[in-house]
């Protein structure tokens, strides 16, 4: 989700002198800096930043503070008490559940961090028999159990049992513990552990009860609805029609998500462990400080997690990233980084540095703490489109001015990393393409697929001479108010619906014979316009095809190009048929 078109020449012109430590980061020029930021790439939405520092006499220096706007419905400012979903920075909190269930020595069984999670979770397996025999707790947290991320797998209606049960139906992209593949499923099985040990309760509510309660974080939850009734959550903004083809601050129409996941309360759902947290910069502040103390209570000094857990935590497991890597101009500034359980650690210009970054529909954080300099430092966003480009930048520039350094200019290292991309993604052109191979054209290809780890999708032909199925038909009527703008009627095209936690749409659009480009989409209803009810977020990622097959009188379809997100140095899968050289297969069964 990030965009090279106007990454080009964000805040080129921004930069300070070098400065001495000060006794205050958020300056009227840091200010200035932000809402720069905001500015320049035109962003409907706000950010919120907490910037905490512990000096050698023991005293805490904590800022807090609010930029743009929270929610278009009501135009509401952000503070720093508005409520972000914080994204995969819930990973942390999760570790830190799991490891107070392994200090609780009067937990019976009693847990430890080989704990093999089979032993807990019964029906919990992987396709490969060797990786569920032997996958620990340590293997699952640390992202090295051989299974791509295959987030397109859950959806909105899913439980943990459910989830769980079709995990071994997933395509594993390499061997058990060969390399680094992040991966959401994986924190859904450990958010489990609280409630399948002896606790009896669910990760939500045991995080809150030994966590966020202890450490006075009030406002702090896991339920969408206790963070909605207080009036301070922010919701997503992004902009229809998107576009960067001028310049900054780019083109489109300002528009409100809906917020990306509401169910579940304050027990949880089986999104919680990987990424349900919900929280603002002042409670990230608490959370920071807790942090850097290892633990220990800012207040009280009181051990609230104990400092193996978190050591743990940020202790490397496997490799996830080569900073330097395609970077020369930044070898100084970056290290290889190592991820151990919901925390990546490396350095930063010499420093070392201990963070995670998250992102939902609608929002994105950035934390991070230095331990050997007593800093910390958070960014939260709620817009959609650039937040994850903004924040990374926001972020640097706290760090270099609470460290006293001369900010580093970013634009250059950032352009660089957009300049890698994994290909071009097959595009759809009218009238120059071959029909499929498959008998009966496109006609046949409309019908219910399945996988049996990701359940059925119903693809339905747009097409201007086809008469839709009949399952088909409400969905082909609509389609122009509740997605507009997206079926091109020159270009043959299969929609469908889906309950995926991270689209409501699905288009495949015919590129040539049996290949078809993938978009995921998602239709928004529209803040009174009554003129169009509905809006249309669109996400493309370069690279990603579908190729339908008919073997042995089955229609099949793979799907490929890194759609299963096995991540950066994973080779494609190979084999004899289209079957095995997909990342998932569906057969037409109706």
């Amino acid at each position: 989700m990030r965009h090279p078109l106007y990454l080009s020449i964000i805040l080129g012109a921004l930069s300070v002198s070098a400065q001495t430590i000060p006794d205050r980061v958020l300056t009227p020029d840091v200010d200035a800096f932000i809402e720069g930021i905001l500015s320049a790439v035109g962003s409907p939405g706000g950010v919120s930043v907490a910037v905490v520092r512990l000096d050698p006499s023991g005293h805490w220096n904590v800022e807090t503070k609010g930029y743009g706007i929270a929610r278009l419905s009501d135009n509401a400012s952000v503070t720093a008490d508005t409520l972000f979903p914080i994204g995969s920075n819930s990973k942390l909190f999760t570790v830190v559940g799991t490891g107070l269930l392994i200090s609780n020595e009067s937990l019976t069984p009693r847990l430890s961090w080989e704990t093999k999670l089979g032993s807990v979770i019964p029906d919990w397996k992987l396709a490969d028999s060797f990786a569920t025999d032997k996958s620990s707790i340590v293997d699952l947290m640390g992202h090295r159990t051989g299974l791509p991320r295959h987030d397109f797998m859950y959806r909105t209606d899913d439980t943990f049992d459910s989830v769980a049960r079709r995990v071994r139906f997933l395509k594993p992209s390499t061997e058990f513990r060969e390399t680094f593949q992040y991966n959401n499923i994986m924190y859904s099985m450990l958010s489990y552990l609280p409630e399948a040990a002896s606790t009896k309760t669910p990760l939500a509510r045991y995080v809150k009860k030994n966590v966020f309660d202890p450490l006075g974080m009030d406002s702090t939850t896991y339920s969408f609805d206790v963070a909605n009734a207080g009036g301070k959550l922010s919701y997503g903004v992004s902009r229809e029609n998107l576009s960067f083809a001028d310049g900054l601050p780019g083109t489109g129409i300002p528009r409100q998500l809906s917020f990306w996941y509401e169910k579940g309360g304050e027990d949880g759902n089986f999104m919680s462990g990987a990424g349900g947290v919900i929280s603002s910069a002042n409670d990230m502040a608490t959370w920071l400080k807790t942090l850097l103390l290892w633990g220990k209570h800012p207040e009280t000094n009181q051990t609230v997690i104990p400092s193996a857990v978190l050591q743990r935590a940020a202790s490397g497991i496997t490799v996830a990233a080569d900073g330097i890597s395609g970077l020369p101009i930044a070898q100084s500034v970056l290290s290889p980084v190592v991820y151990g359980g919901g925390q990546e650690t490396g350095t930063y210009r010499g420093h070392v540095i201990i963070e995670h970054d998250g992102g939902v529909n609608g929002a994105y954080s950035q934390l991070s703490r230095l331990p050997f300099d007593n800093v910390g430092v958070a960014v939260l966003t709620n817009d959609d489109d650039t937040g994850p480009i903004f924040n990374e930048i926001i972020k640097y520039r706290l760090i270099d001015e609470a460290l006293g350094l001369e900010p580093y200019n970013w634009t250059g290292i950032i352009l660089e990393q957009l300049g890698q991309t994994s290909g071009a993604s097959p595009v759809a052109t009218p009238g120059n393409a071959s029909d499929p191979t498959i008998p009966g054209g496109f006609a046949a290809l409309e019908g219910t697929y399945n996988n049996l780890g990701y359940g059925n999708w119903q693809l339905c032909l747009f097409t201007p001479s086809h008469q839709p199925s009949d399952a088909c038909k409400e969905l082909v009527a609509n389609a122009s108010t509740i997605l507009p703008g997206v079926i091109n009627s020159t270009i043959p095209t299969l929609l469908s619906p889906s309950s995926s936690v991270w689209f409501n749409y699905l288009k495949l659009e015919h590129v040539d014979r049996n290949v078809f480009s993938i978009t995921g989409l998602f239709s928004y209803p529209t803040l009174n316009d009554t003129k169009q009810p509905f809006w249309t977020k669109v996400s493309n990622a370069p690279g990603l095809k579908a190729e339908f097959f008919s073997l042995n009188g089955t229609i099949g379809v793979g799907f490929s190009g890194g759609i299963w997100g096995a991540g950066s140095g994973v080779p494609d899968p190979q084999g004899d048929n289209p079957q095995d050289r997909s990342e998932i297969w569906m057969e037409k069964i109706a």
